[in-house]
This record gives C-alpha cells, sequence and structure tokens, in this order.
C-alpha cells in the first residue's frame, strides 16, 4: 500500500481531523521527531498524531530499545502542547494509553488483552505493546508539552523475533493480515482521542483495573539495583500499584517495575 493509500485508510477510519495526523514511512523514532516539532516553537494542533511504517531507533522504557520492523508493527506517538495537566496528573498519561490500546485491539480483533503495570500490554500470554511517556515541564511544575509513544506488534514479523525477546515478545495475530497495523492504528487514534481530553478524571481506571495482570499473585518489585518480593494486591484510583511485602508492609508504588516470580510463571 502506498503511504498515500496508507493515510487516507488511516483517516477515514479514525475520523481524525487531517491537520492532526501526520505519516512517515520510516525514521529513528516517533517520539523523537514529535519531541523535536514540540521544542521548535512551530504551532501545532494537540493533540497531533505521528505514525511511522517503521523505526530505526524505537525506543522503551528504562532505555530499552523496541523492535520495530516494516510491515507487521504499528508505530505512533501522539505530541500534546502544553496540555492543562499538572505533573502528578502526567503519570496517568501511560496507563490512558494502555486502556486505548487494549480497547483498540479489543473491538478491532475480538483479542482479549491484559495489562501489566505500568505500560505493556498482552495477548497470548506475550508482550504486544510497549508505551513510552516523555514530556517537558515549566518552572513551576505544569506541562509544556507531552508524547505518548506507542509500538504494538499486530502481525508475526518476517522471520520471528530477535532471539533476546523472543521468550516474551508477541504478536496480537498469529498471521499476516492486510490492513490489520492501518485498522489498529486508526482505532488506537480513536480511543486515544476520547480519553486524552479528559485523562485527569482517570474515568478509564475501571479498564485498567479489570485487565490489570498478576492481582494475588507473587512479583518482584524492581527498584534500581534493589528487588524485592511482595504479593500484587491491585491498583489505587490513579493506577498507583499496590502491593504487600513479605512481612506485612504495603506500599503504593508509583515507579518502579514489576516480575512475576519464578514458581508464579511455572504455575
Amino acid at each position: 500500500m502506498s503511504e498515500n493509500a496508507t493515510v487516507k485508510r488511516i483517516l477515514d477510519a479514525s475520523g481524525v481531523d487531517p491537520r492532526s495526523f501526520r505519516y512517515i514511512g520510516e525514521c529513528g523514532s516517533t517520539n523523537t521527531l514529535l519531541k523535536r516539532l514540540a521544542a521548535s516553537g512551530e504551532a501545532l494542533p494537540s493533540p497531533l498524531f505521528l505514525a511511522a511504517g517503521r523505526q530505526t531507533d524505537g525506543r522503551g522504557r528504562l532505555g530499552r530499545s523496541f523492535f520495530s520492523p516494516p510491515g507487521t508493527g504499528m508505530y505512533l506517538s501522539v505530541l500534546i502542547s502544553r496540555p492543562e495537566l499538572s505533573s502528578e496528573d502526567l503519570t496517568l498519561l501511560t496507563p490512558a494509553a494502555a486502556v486505548a490500546v487494549s480497547l483498540a485491539i479489543e473491538s478491532v480483533f475480538q483479542v482479549p488483552t491484559g495489562i501489566k503495570w505500568v505500560n505493556d500490554v498482552y495477548a497470548g500470554g506475550k508482550k504486544v505493546c510497549g508505551i513510552l511517556t516523555e514530556s517537558a515541564l515549566d518552572p513551576d511544575g505544569g506541562a509544556k508539552w507531552a508524547v505518548v509513544g506507542i509500538g504494538v506488534n499486530v502481525c508475526p514479523p518476517e522471520g520471528g523475533f530477535p532471539e533476546d525477546i523472543s521468550q516474551r515478545a508477541g504478536a496480537v495475530l498469529t498471521e499476516y493480515r492486510q490492513y490489520a497495523v492501518e485498522d489498529l492504528t486508526a482505532a488506537v487514534i480513536r480511543s486515544l482521542s476520547n480519553l486524552l481530553p479528559r485523562v485527569e478524571e482517570a474515568g478509564f481506571v475501571e479498564d485498567y483495573r479489570r485487565r490489570l495482570m498478576y492481582v494475588g499473585q507473587r512479583v518482584n518489585v524492581i527498584r534500581a539495583d534493589t528487588s524485592r518480593s511482595a504479593t500484587l494486591l491491585g491498583c489505587d484510583g490513579r493506577c498507583g500499584l499496590k502491593v504487600r511485602y513479605d512481612g506485612g508492609a504495603e506500599e503504593t508504588l508509583t515507579s518502579g517495575e514489576i516480575t512475576l516470580r519464578p514458581e508464579e510463571a511455572a504455575t
């Protein structure tokens, strides 16, 4: 499909204003491009969506890379210019995006999803989506802009996933389907367009909570160089993760990472 045809299909299905959507066949990172635009001083629509057919330097949380081959993945970022959000409300963007992706996958492909706190969407027991949110703050702590980057493995890549991620990475679909990437892109744009204007209301949290993985199971809570075992209790009204450590102390996490403990993964 040509780039013009791709853009037309996405615009027709998403209903987004054409001025609010850009497409590029290949780039290093859609997040990086939108961050440069945000810093340029150019007058931009908000939100502004940017999709790419391929990324050569896709990025994930904690400095990780995101495998972004052509033809089988959705690579989409959205820029929110001068959002009316506090620094605390910025933390809601990532879980809101996870819900938007889950709703889109389920509506387009009828594939059930789960969310691994805070930013990974799973299908078929494997990670199919990662989300990276970046922002710039004013001196008073308000947000100048925020960029939310979303990568989804829609179809299995030709030749399979690289060996270092093949055990945990998967695709939404089990085989290639024409227009699948474009149709999901449009659905995610629709979901984000509905959620982002009211993200500070946290009205998406029940959808997040219903999909939250590992509730009641043993996990490792990882921060910097430390790891503590805990039981995952659920999440609060702002998607903070509630855990109970060995010994009984409880905490609500707003940062860090969790992994399923080996004894739980084996059951």
